[in-house]
């Protein structure tokens, strides 16, 4: 064994991955190894578990280390499937995931270690000397065990273990026809007339692409770079966000527009890689899982987990936004046509045509061009002015650390986090662009590291600082230009840095309770949500921007211009995440894919709600729910709607500070503190409502969220 652990990345104890070493051929051999080495402690744990008094000691923390070992192993082959993804890659990565699931059943389905923890729950002498965190986590693993079958004998227990594995090959199968169909499309164009007002720096992109895409074919002859240039064409434009939003939102050709939009809702819909089949399958295998466990749907099984009280509690919640919005978004699609129809368009408003002239209208009505915005957003200013921002909250400093950790791309940056002291305290990666054909659409947070501290047989603390994955799709450099930034990926960047600082900046000692890891679904979207806010202030704002060329800050008529945009079309915003949320609530709870069949399909409940909550009439040929990756491959099934009920908490948070006054340094950095110590800090050691009142010093009231989207209580 030693001789492995010295020779494959995937299987070092300590120290920060080596990316730059792991390859395929290392994936199986660390799997096997690191999963034999976890039945041998799990078994040794089983023996303990039912004859020790000191649970915690001899259960809980052994159980930690190991879950700590396997993530060691599998997390960043999982991380390097979704940014670097290879058919080598993704054929063991495949390959593997029955043994990880199999394992992850094993150790949560353990009955010996269930009845310990019960044991000890029911035990109020020794259940008082544990401290909050540890009862918590406790509480937390009991739950998890029974939602993991551990009550279930027999052919129950067998039939559910495999519906997880099968839930675990079909979302990973999922994600990558999602990818695979995205890098298959692409719009060429050669003419100028084909290009119509698309703005420099997306025919600039659209060239790049096209330059690198005939780099990449084999025996591919070299580009010349003085024969090709991006005025003149030809230009690539794909289906990743970079690409596709500039288009819709600037290309004048109608008919161009159309084909791109349809190509988009499309994707994974056809031929071998339509998810449609699979979506079916997923549905069912998820009602399956919830009956075996008692409850009537996969809804109810999720909600079980989160801090809302019931199902019914968010069909609540997501109704009474509806009603909010629902007036608001039928009045801006009724200004948008008389505006579109007031400037020549003489077709109906439909999907394609709806980034377009409300791109139009936001030029006209508020002076706001996204043209005009770029150069005052290069990616280096924008993260010089966020580290400043979370120094001036938070008091923590972020310096870059290039090249003290390798990096699984050349684009990827390594930063460092330091406190108040110098100490530090985290670090993160940050991959922001993107790469179409190895990387997964969107942006996300992900652990690399875990907060946690060991005690050593000498007595002595041994503490691994956390360290986090920032994972973004932005907009490349281009040439010798850095990345200009749209204020869009802007505010995906400080969404997810949000995420990151929850993560990063996490006091609690025992890795299952620290950062993100065992904080409630539809509260884990607070921080990052709360970051958002803060591009709304001027200040911040300012400190963000610095042109390009002229190194001016952005002028004050463009601040007040994006400060009056913010909620600019915000019911059709809101409605949009409504129809998501209610769409995914009503496929796991309502939807019976069994007594469904030859009546209702998916795509049906998806139109059937658009019906009732969007603007413009659903296109039956809509096949969105087929790259749905948040619901059917992410952590989001029956839970979409947390990014609303969180933003309601963070919109809350943010109001503790604007009641203070925003530019009134001494008190920010106050209330920020405090922010730090209890949301950021605690993580998932308290229950979010008692961390929330332990901020606000009462519990969260909506009244913030409704006045941030402009809408009257």
């Amino acid at each position: 064994m030693s001789g492995i652990h010295t020779e494959n990345p995937l299987l070092a104890r300590t120290g920060i991955p080596a990316w730059d070493q792991i390859k395929p051929e290392h994936v199986t051999p660390a799997v096997d190894a690191v999963l034999a080495e976890s039945r041998d402690a799990l078994a040794k744990v089983e023996q303990a578990a039912s004859e020790t008094t000191n649970v915690w000691q001899e259960v809980c923390a052994p159980l930690e280390l190991v879950q700590q070992r396997l993530h060691r192993t599998w997390g960043p082959v999982r991380h390097l499937n979704g940014v670097m993804n290879t058919a080598e890659l993704r054929a063991v990565f495949e390959q593997n995931i029955p043994k990880i699931v199999a394992f992850g059943l094993q150790s949560a389905q353990s009955l010996p270690v269930f009845n310990a923890l019960k044991r000890l729950r029911g035990q109020p002498a020794e259940w008082d000397k544990l401290s909050p965190t540890q009862r918590r986590i406790i509480e937390k693993q009991i739950l998890s065990a029974e939602l993991s079958g551990v009550g279930l004998s027999g052919h129950a227990k067998d039939r559910f273990n495999e519906i997880e594995r099968e839930l675990s090959q079909s979302g990973t199968k999922f994600s990558n026809n999602v990818l695979d169909s995205s890098k298959a499309f692409e719009l060429v164009l050669t003419k100028t007339e084909e290009i119509a007002g698309l703005p420099d720096h997306a025919l600039e992109l659209g060239h790049q692409n096209w330059r690198n895409a005939q780099a990449a074919k084999p025996n591919a002859e070299p580009v010349d770079a003085k024969a090709s240039n991006w005025q003149m064409g030809p230009w690539r434009f794909t289906l990743d966000e970079p690409s596709y939003g500039p288009f819709m939102e600037f290309a004048q050709r109608r008919d161009l527009r159309e084909k791109f939009y349809r190509a988009r809702i499309a994707r994974a819909s056809t031929g071998e890689l339509n998810n449609a089949p699979l979506m079916t399958k997923i549905l069912e295998l998820r009602r399956e899982k919830a009956k075996l466990l008692g409850f009537k749907t996969y809804a109810e099984l999720s909600v079980a987990t989160k801090m809302a009280p019931s199902v019914d509690a968010v069909y609540g919640t997501l109704r009474e936004l509806l009603a909010k919005s629902k007036k608001a978004g039928k009045t801006e699609m009724d200004s948008l046509r008389a505006f579109a129809k007031a400037h020549g368009e003489r077709e109906e408003i439909i999907d394609w045509d709806l980034p377009y002239w409300a791109e139009r209208m936001r030029e006209e009505t508020l002076g706001l061009r996204e043209e005009e915005l770029l150069p005052y957003f290069p990616m280096p200013i924008v993260l010089s002015g966020l580290f400043a921002l979370v120094k001036r909250i938070f008091g923590v400093t972020v310096t870059a650390a290039d090249g003290e950790a390798p990096v699984w791309h050349p684009d990827v940056r390594f930063f460092r986090i330091r406190d108040e002291r110098g100490n530090p305290i985290a670090a993160f990666y940050f991959d922001a662009f993107s790469r179409p054909a190895t990387k997964r659409g969107g942006a996300w947070m992900d652990r690399c590291l875990d907060r946690r501290v060991e005690t050593l047989t000498n007595g002595k603390h041994e503490v691994q600082l956390p360290i986090a994955h920032l994972t973004c799709n932005g907009t490349p450099p281009i040439g010798n230009k850095p990345s200009l930034m749209s204020f869009s990926e802007v505010r995906t960047l400080f969404h997810e840095f949000g995420h990151g600082l929850q993560h990063m900046l996490t006091t609690v000692d025992h890795s299952e309770a620290s950062g993100i890891r065992n904080v409630e679904w539809d509260a884990v979207e607070l921080p990052s949500q709360f970051m958002e806010n803060w591009l709304y202030d001027r200040a911040t704002l300012a400190s963000v921007t610095a042109h390009v060329e002229t190194s001016e800050p952005l002028p004050d008529i463009l601040i007040d211009k994006i400060i009056a945009a913010r909620t600019y079309r915000a019911g059709y915003a809101m409605l949009r995440q409504l129809h998501f949320a209610l769409t995914d609530l009503e496929l796991h709870h309502k939807f019976n894919p069994e007594t469904s069949a030859g009546s209702e399909t998916p795509f049906d409940v998806d139109m059937r709600i658009a019906r009732d909550v969007s603007i413009l009439p659903p296109r039956p040929e809509n096949r969105f729910l087929c790259s749905f990756m948040h619901i059917f491959s992410g952590g989001y099934a029956a839970g979409y709607y947390s990014y609303k009920w969180a933003e309601v908490l963070s919109a809350d948070a943010f109001a503790a500070f604007e009641e203070a006054g925003l530019d009134r340094a001494n008190e920010v950095a106050s209330i920020g503190r405090r922010f730090r110590d209890t949301v950021l800090a605690l993580g998932g050691s308290r229950p979010p409502l008692e961390v929330f009142a332990m901020f606000r010093g009462r519990p969260p009231s909506p009244d913030a969220l409704i006045r941030h989207a402009g809408f009257s209580n």
